[in-house]
């Protein structure tokens, strides 16, 4: 039997799935799904498990039960592309014939001394979750600061300040604004959101360490409870280490099919992959899609035929009743985006679309 393993059930690892049982397997494939858990976790609500507001069960979505589909736990260690085997943290070598990496992002600390060791993360499941212990233990009046004014950073501070309305809440960024990726339009609406509801914006602050309890910057010091970093992703380390062409953000160069060159026997999907947008779960869930695809017709030695993927846009939730985002060329603000991305999490939940 030739293997053909996804590593990593997230966004892509299960979009690739997905697709690929559309269409009956090959009689000689055996498809084999590697996940840490034994679930597929909605990452893009991390940030609501972080600050209290949704529970660990309701982010948990179980992987679809296909038949003829193997599902495999454990801790990848390490892809070794020259003898097509994959090493975990306990039990034997994996081998593969064909192989999709999709182990998505963890946090770039940027080099700053003292932020991996003394700043919590929502990049996983289980950092996430004591990310949660940390906040929601915090003394009434306790001093939260939120490193990062992106997507991630606005989102976990608006729901911290409704679940947690006597915290002392600061987002702490480097650029002159909020959301710099968004409009004006967007971000200026963000800012007097968090005004209005006693969320400190602190702009234009370079971070120089961080220590268990106080934040060091070039104009001096900010006392910390809990410092939240939310200031950049990187691929995963599996994928720093393995010897192949990268762009500058550390995510793999494809060919047109998404293989790496050297090894056309490897796709690599989502966060880790060097594609023309930023990384999302929207794009990665794209891509996988358009990897089962590919998949497909080789097995039938057809030349794949790709569409350009088109991502549909960004929304964002300020706590339960607001939100705010782009839809295609359109910026959307107030109680219709924070919908929308209700029904989004709703498909997401039971796999549709």
């Amino acid at each position: 039997m030739r293997q053909f393993v996804v590593l990593g059930g997230g966004y892509g690892g299960t979009a690739v799935i997905h697709e690929l049982f559309k269409a009956p397997i090959p009689s000689d494939v055996q498809v084999v799904l590697v996940d840490r858990m034994p679930y597929q976790s909605l990452k893009t609500e991390y940030y609501a498990l972080a600050a209290g507001t949704a529970s660990d069960y309701e982010l948990r979505v179980p992987f679809t039960a296909y038949p003829g589909l193997v599902l495999s736990y454990g801790e990848v260690e390490a892809v070794d592309m020259d003898r097509q085997l994959i090493h975990f943290a306990e039990g034997d070598p994996l081998e593969y014939d064909q192989l999709v990496i999709a182990l998505g992002c963890t946090d770039n600390y940027h080099h700053v001394p003292g932020a991996a060791e003394f700043s919590c993360s929502i990049q996983s499941f289980a950092s996430t979750r004591e990310t949660y212990m940390r906040l929601n233990n915090t003394k009434p009046y306790g001093k939260i600061n939120i490193v990062g004014g992106g997507l991630s950073g606005v989102e976990l501070a608006a729901e911290l300040r409704e679940s947690r309305p006597d915290l002392n809440i600061s987002i702490i960024d480097r650029g002159s604004r909020l959301l710099s990726a968004f409009p004006a339009k967007v971000s200026d609406y963000v800012a007097k959101w968090f005004h209005e509801n006693d969320v400190e914006m602190r702009s234009m602050i370079s971070i120089q360490a961080v220590e268990c309890d106080v934040i060091h910057h070039e104009q001096g010091e900010i006392d910390s409870d809990v410092t939240v970093w939310t200031a950049g992703i990187q691929p995963a380390a599996i994928v720093q280490a393995l010897d192949v062409t990268k762009d500058r953000q550390g995510r793999v160069v494809l060919n047109e099919f998404y293989q790496i060159p050297e090894h056309p026997e490897v796709f690599v999907c989502g966060d880790c992959a060097s594609l023309p947008f930023s990384p999302s779960a929207q794009a990665a869930e794209a891509q996988g899609a358009q990897i089962g695809q590919i998949t497909g017709a080789l097995w039938r030695g057809e030349t794949p035929r790709l569409s350009q993927i088109k991502l549909k846009g960004t929304l964002g939730s300020l706590g339960k009743k607001a939100g705010f985002g782009l839809m295609g060329r359109a910026q959307v603000t107030g109680r219709v985006p924070r919908l929308l991305k209700s029904g989004v999490l709703w498909m997401s939940k039971h796999h549709i679309g």
